[in-house]
């Protein structure tokens, strides 16, 4: 009876679980700019069947703060956006978090994945 029970409990667990992978598509160094706001993008894949593509909402986090993602022209799975780096500091990490939904029985269902943490290091332009 209980391995009914865990079969039950289980098989929703791993039919919602994203399986995202993330792929940084920013160099780790940029030069210092005038507008302080750096871009980077970054690639989603995923193995998960039920996921409805049309409605992921990407964003960067940096420390509290969300910013908007768009899509990269002529690509369906890479998006990008600016980060800001205020003058005066060198570094900043981040991460990319995308909310989108997916089909299940019913309503669709909501969920998210985090990428783990990048860093962007900020040199002057005479610096190498």
């Amino acid at each position: 009876m209980l391995k009914k029970v865990f079969v039950f409990i289980a098989l929703p667990l791993l039919l919602t679980g994203c399986n995202a992978t993330f792929t940084n598509l920013t160099p780790q160094t940029q030069v210092r700019n005038p507008d302080n706001l750096y871009p980077v993008e970054v690639a989603l894949s995923s193995r998960q069947q039920s996921l409805r593509w049309d409605t992921i909402r990407p964003q960067i986090v940096v420390g509290n703060e969300f910013y908007k993602m768009r899509p990269t022209p002529l690509m369906t799975n890479r998006w990008e956006g600016l980060v800001p780096v205020p003058a005066g500091t060198t570094s900043v990490h981040y991460r990319y978090k995308f909310d989108f939904n997916y089909n299940r029985v019913g309503q669709a269902g909501a969920d998210s994945a985090i990428s783990p943490e990048y860093s962007l290091r900020v040199i002057e332009g005479t610096e190498k």
